[in-house]
């Protein structure tokens, strides 16, 4: 890990040079949640995390702990990091009618069926949250390489896709939280929704929260 100046308020933990850098964010992102929790950091109000790094902002002109930062990371690490493998999950039903499922299927040199397979099978996890409001990146639990590594985005991107559209690229899944443009491998789509100005809080999804996806054709959701 490498951290980069953000001001005199703010530190960028980079972990791109990591073996697995989805799985050290949100690693670390577990661990200083909870450290913040216990009052070890109560200067930090935000931690944005990306594909490969976390944001820790403090109070403006409060100035940043970052030896408290070390430590949690530390002792998190020394752990095992026991709550990254939490069993808070969000069930999405899903109808898998997507127009780019076959051209999914055929680049994987795979049925249709064992697209939709592998696709619930996976243990997702929101490792960060962007592009809209309510839009969650996941990506495989499993360190491992995934098949879904080798499908890329679509070349080229819809103008309108619409809400609630399951999809992936470049190993990530996604649902999208509202019709707007993009440029993802649409599967199916799902009635969840995932956000939601009148809720509190108005995203469904948080970096960290696991994600599993059921073939609503086949189990009646």
């Amino acid at each position: 890990m490498h951290e980069l100046p953000a001001g005199p308020d703010a530190v960028v933990l980079d972990f791109s040079a990591d073996d697995s850098p989805s799985a050290a964010v949100l690693s670390a992102v577990a661990a200083l949640r909870e450290a913040i929790r216990g009052g070890e950091l109560p200067e930090v109000t935000d931690l944005v995390p990306s594909a490969h790094t976390v944001l820790v902002q403090a109070r403006p002109g409060r100035g940043l702990d970052e030896l408290g930062v070390r430590r949690a990371l530390r002792r998190r690490k020394r752990a095992g990091d026991p709550d990254i493998h939490s069993t808070d999950e969000i069930v999405i039903p899903v109808v898998y009618d997507g127009a780019d499922l076959p051209d999914v299927a055929a680049a994987l040199e795979m049925t249709t069926d064992e697209v939709i397979g592998l696709h619930c099978r996976t243990r997702w996890r929101v490792q960060f949250m962007g592009f809209a409001p309510g839009f969650g990146y996941l990506v495989a639990d499993d360190e491992a390489a995934h098949p879904f590594d080798a499908v890329g985005r679509r070349r080229e991107a819809r103008t309108n896709v619409p809400e609630g559209s399951v999809a992936i690229a470049a190993g990530y899944s996604a649902v999208y939280p509202r019709s707007s443009p993009g440029g993802w491998q649409l599967l199916g789509r799902t009635h969840v929704r995932l956000w939601d100005a009148g809720a509190d809080p108005p995203a469904r999804l948080a970096a960290g929260r696991v994600v599993r996806f059921v073939d609503a054709g086949r189990d009646g959701t």
